[in-house]
């Protein structure tokens, strides 16, 4: 078959241009809250794994951090139970945390090792329950086994990084007395991204990002700091279920983050367009914004 000359020139300068983005991020470690619409469409999941794929193999740590809730929802009806949420969070009995044990810890974890696997990189599923890795108590009685974070322990995850592996976390959680807990995955990566001392947070989502209009797209704030975002919570602006999420932003700021980007996880291969390209594919959120900055960096 004749080579196309002009496709491969064409492939050729967006490598080029790519370089100095694989520079700024080789030995970086990059945390990704992974749910939404990535997750549930196999096509976006794919493209997720070969975009983490990618990003291991010119030099990037990657920490894989991921929820399950639709998975633990059909996990829960095919034992006769409805959820039942209360202020965004699942009510999780007895009967529940085991089925979120199960999904989180095994099904939704292992599928993600093996399509990491199959991508060419070595990969590790861990939970937050391995080696105290995530240490919680009890949020609210009413909400039974959900878990509020007090201390995270990522030791483990750094001898799996540092061995060579993709580490991918399921986030559950645990006390002293051995009761485990379903723990929030937005707040979960907050804590575990500032410990690892992380460049880049990635919460992936299933909108474009923060909007300064929730019902129009073309409302995408693309870059926002820590007072501003202060200043849109109290303007109503960012509201619902948005609220938690920047709140997680601003948390994993505060523990060490450079930069946080709640990000569109809809767009295909929105993590290398994030990461390899001056576009970028959602809000990016960091402490202070100075005048002219390039916020890319």
């Amino acid at each position: 078959m004749a080579l196309n000359f002009e496709e491969a020139a064409r492939r050729a300068e967006i490598l080029t241009q790519a370089m100095p983005y694989i520079r700024k991020y080789r030995g970086k470690i990059i945390a990704i809250k992974y749910g939404g619409n990535a997750m549930v469409s196999e096509e976006l999941k794919n493209q997720v794994m070969e975009d983490i794929a990618l990003l291991h193999m010119i030099g990037v740590h990657v920490v894989l951090l991921h929820g399950g809730g639709p998975e633990i929802s059909a996990g829960l009806r095919k034992i006769g139970k409805e959820s039942r949420f209360v202020d965004g969070l699942r009510v999780t009995d007895e009967e529940t945390i085991d089925v979120v044990q199960m999904v989180l810890a095994g099904k939704v974890n292992k599928s993600l090792v093996n399509l990491l696997q199959h991508k060419g990189v070595n990969a590790v599923g861990l939970s937050g329950i391995d080696a105290h890795m995530i240490r919680a108590v009890m949020k609210d009685p009413e909400l039974g086994y959900v878990g509020r974070i007090t201390d995270v322990d990522v030791s483990l995850v750094r001898d799996v990084m540092d061995a060579g592996y993709v580490p991918v976390i399921s986030t559950l959680g645990a006390d002293d007395e051995g009761n485990i807990y379903n723990i929030n995955a937005d707040t979960a990566a907050a804590w575990i991204a500032g410990a690892m001392g992380a460049e880049r947070l990635f919460m992936m989502t299933d909108i474009a990002g923060i909007l300064r209009d929730k019902d129009d797209p073309s409302s995408l704030i693309s870059c926002i700091d820590i007072d501003e975002a202060v200043e849109l919570f109290n303007q109503g602006v960012i509201s619902g279920g948005m609220i938690p999420k920047v709140d997680c932003c601003i948390d994993a700021i505060h523990r060490g983050v450079h930069r946080v980007i709640v990000m569109d996880g809809r767009v295909s291969h929105s993590i290398l367009l994030e990461i390899l390209t001056n576009e970028g594919a959602g809000t990016m959120v960091m402490e202070k914004k100075e005048p002219e900055e390039d916020t890319k960096q």
